[in-house]
């Protein structure tokens, strides 16, 4: 039987393709869209690979394949051809994320090379918003200075070793204190400090022309319940808003009912849903 599809690691000649797919989706595709904008296409520059499923000589879906696995408009024929790729090539990543179906379809195809995940999130709603925020924003949220590394850098550790499980920096931590100083750097950090301690904190970790992805959502544990959350997204949104891309997103996880709570009084509405896959 004549085989009429495959996959092949993409470069720069596969442009106008990539992009035109990822553009089909902008807030479900920003991370890898805001990846692929900033570095570029070709393996070398970009420091992973960007597979593409080709069927009847067309592109119809992309694989991310960096620190994460991520699958692009990947229906089951090209997701079974990407879990194919991802066992010769042997894991790389440290996690798998991608829409709920796609990603539980390439799991069951990985998992029995791969062995077990150190943990699964089933479904993380993902929320958008493009009007200014419902509720009041937090006038003391502002950009992070340079000088202030020191004070954020911790809590940042705080909220990723939270969120996922490990903290960030066991390897010895300048990889992510560079990607946290980077942030700052550029202007897409946000915190509200008083006395030397973050009070809320929220960086925008991808940004594309047409969406940005808001990461790090973190309250101190002291001052948790105080509307610190609401009112610190708030100012985020805003300023993402007017400065940053007309669509604001994010992902969280589905049995965070504070968080979600917090999200939907700022105005966030549900959009679509991932899984995650860790390892």
């Amino acid at each position: 039987m004549l085989r009429t599809s495959s996959v092949r690691v993409l470069d720069e000649r596969d442009r106008d393709t990539v992009h035109a797919i990822l553009d089909s989706d902008p807030v479900g595709n920003v991370f890898v869209s805001a990846r692929l904008r900033a570095a570029g296409i070709d393996s070398h520059r970009l420091g992973a690979e960007l597979w593409g499923f080709v069927e009847r000589g067309r592109i119809t879906a992309l694989c991310y394949s960096g620190a994460n696995l991520v699958p692009v408009n990947a229906g089951p024929a090209a997701i079974r051809q990407f879990a194919e790729q991802a066992r010769w090539q042997g894991r790389r990543c440290s996690s798998i994320v991608g829409p709920v179906d796609a990603v539980a379809d390439l799991w069951a195809r990985l998992r029995p090379a791969w062995g077990p995940a150190r943990a699964i999130r089933e479904r993380q709603p993902v929320l958008e918003i493009s009007e200014p925020p419902a509720a009041e924003p937090d006038p003391l949220v502002r950009r992070v200075r340079p000088n202030e590394i020191n004070i954020l850098l911790p809590a940042c550790v705080a909220m990723f070793t939270e969120e996922v499980g490990v903290p960030p920096d066991s390897g010895g931590g300048s990889l992510y204190r560079a990607r946290v100083e980077e942030l700052v750097r550029t202007g897409r950090a946000f915190a509200r400090i008083e006395d030397g301690r973050v009070v809320f904190k929220a960086e925008i970790g991808a940004v594309t022309p047409y969406a940005c992805q808001v990461q790090g959502v973190w309250v101190h544990p002291d001052l948790r319940g105080r509307g610190h959350s609401v009112a610190g997204m708030a100012a985020v949104v805003r300023r993402a808003l007017a400065e940053v891309a007309p669509r604001v997103t994010l992902y969280v996880n589905d049995f965070n009912t504070p968080a979600r709570a917090a999200y939907r009084r700022v105005g966030f509405r549900e959009v679509g849903a991932v899984r995650s896959v860790l390892f």
